[in-house]
């Protein structure tokens, strides 16, 4: 399993569809939003935690459509479905790669990029947690998501509808645990239910995944 996520993350470092794709269009999104809704830093800081939220969710969407393709091209998929390591822990490897080159590197930006948004002081560090709560999530539906349209020519846009309707309770939970913390409201419950999101996800996900990927490659 240690072989297969060091592979994966070369492979999505030299593609250039992990860390800088996702990075640089997360920072043009959200130097984007204050030209868009205009200066004003109470607004921003009203609008900031959806924004930063909703800008790592599409940010997180551009390389899904990377986790199984190239290995399907190569033959690769094929070889790994065959080989002693369940199909199970492929893809649980191929969604933690997915969070270390794509969400791992927004989280870290995150609380930089809220300067730009006049994020409040005190929601810094629900935002960062709540980020820490919420984007494994989305690395596992985006595995699963891509497990479904493997071998799809143009899957791409196909991907992301199928995807993003799943991805609307995290996003939802995330970005209220990230708007209470700034307001200096109780955040326990949401909290509770944006962890209980991603554990529920990290727990199912990859069997349903690993089942759509063997119906695939018959």
């Amino acid at each position: 399993m240690r072989a297969l996520l060091f592979r994966d993350l070369r492979l999505a470092m030299r593609a250039g569809g992990g860390f800088g794709l996702a990075l640089a269009f997360f920072l043009i999104l959200v130097v984007m939003v204050p030209f868009s809704v205009g200066p004003d830093p109470v607004l921003l800081s009203r609008i900031a935690p959806g924004v930063l939220w909703l800008g790592a969710l599409l940010a997180c969407l551009l390389s899904l459509d990377r986790l199984f393709a190239l290995d399907h091209e190569d033959g690769s998929l094929d070889l790994l479905a065959t080989a002693p390591l369940p199909l199970e822990a492929v893809t649980a490897v191929k969604a933690l790669a997915h969070w270390l080159t794509t969400a791992l590197p927004l989280i870290v930006a995150a609380p930089v990029l809220g300067v730009l948004l006049s994020l409040p002081a005190a929601g810094y560090g629900w935002l960062v947690l709540s980020l820490l709560a919420g984007t494994p999530a989305l690395s596992a539906i985006g595995t699963f998501g891509a497990a479904l349209t493997v071998g799809l020519k143009r899957g791409g846009l196909l991907l992301s509808l199928l995807v993003l309707p799943l991805y609307v309770p995290t996003l939802i939970f995330g970005a209220e645990v990230a708007r209470r913390g700034a307001e200096g409201l109780p955040i326990g419950p949401t909290l509770a239910l944006l962890a209980g999101v991603t554990l529920a996800t990290l727990a199912l996900l990859p069997f349903a995944s690993a089942a759509v990927l063997r119906i695939n490659l018959r």
